[in-house]
């Protein structure tokens, strides 16, 4: 069975268990979206709505909430000195399609409950005293190595330029 649906301004063909990338639909990971404006159903017939198939909703889980790509928009004006660059990036909702709903059905999937997080265990002290103290103190940074004392070199250049004559005015004549 599949079925079309309208979101974000475009349109998506389903079927269970699809993933599918949609412009940001409001959601946490875990939850069961619904939506109800589904085009066309189809399987062994096809029921195609006008505009939309009354009683039919397609539910999804939201599995990630995510920004795409960025998108760099820069315009420049020539000979004008005139550049601007602008940056997007387009919020995206991930989601698996759980099931196709007809006749006014309610979604019979429920969100996955949240993983809770495991406080880290705390290590505990050896016996040893002599180990405390050394976990207790932060470990120092190393120290930083002196700075080589650079040798400068005597300036060349310049007593090469002292050496030369001066040429008055070169290439020009008088």
């Amino acid at each position: 069975m599949f079925a079309v649906i309208r979101t974000g301004g475009k349109q998506y063909r389903v079927a269970t268990e699809d993933v599918i990338k949609v412009e940001k639909v409001k959601g946490d990971p875990g939850e069961i979206v619904q939506f109800g404006e589904v085009l066309v159903v189809g399987g062994d017939d096809v029921t195609l709505g006008v505009p939309t198939v009354a009683g039919a909703s397609v539910a999804a889980e939201v599995l990630e909430q995510g920004r795409g790509a960025k998108v760099i928009a820069f315009k420049k004006r020539r000979r004008k000195n005139s550049r601007r660059k602008r940056g997007h990036r387009q919020e995206f909702t991930l989601l698996r399609v759980t099931e196709i709903l007809t006749d006014g059905a309610k979604p019979t999937v429920t969100a996955r409950p949240k993983p809770e997080r495991k406080p880290k265990p705390v290590l505990a002290a050896s016996e040893d005293g002599d180990d405390t103290e050394e976990s207790a103190a932060p470990k120092a940074k190393a120290a930083k190595k002196p700075a080589k004392a650079a040798a400068k070199k005597p300036a060349k250049a310049a007593a090469k330029k002292a050496d030369k004559p001066k040429s008055a005015a070169k290439g020009k004549k008088k």
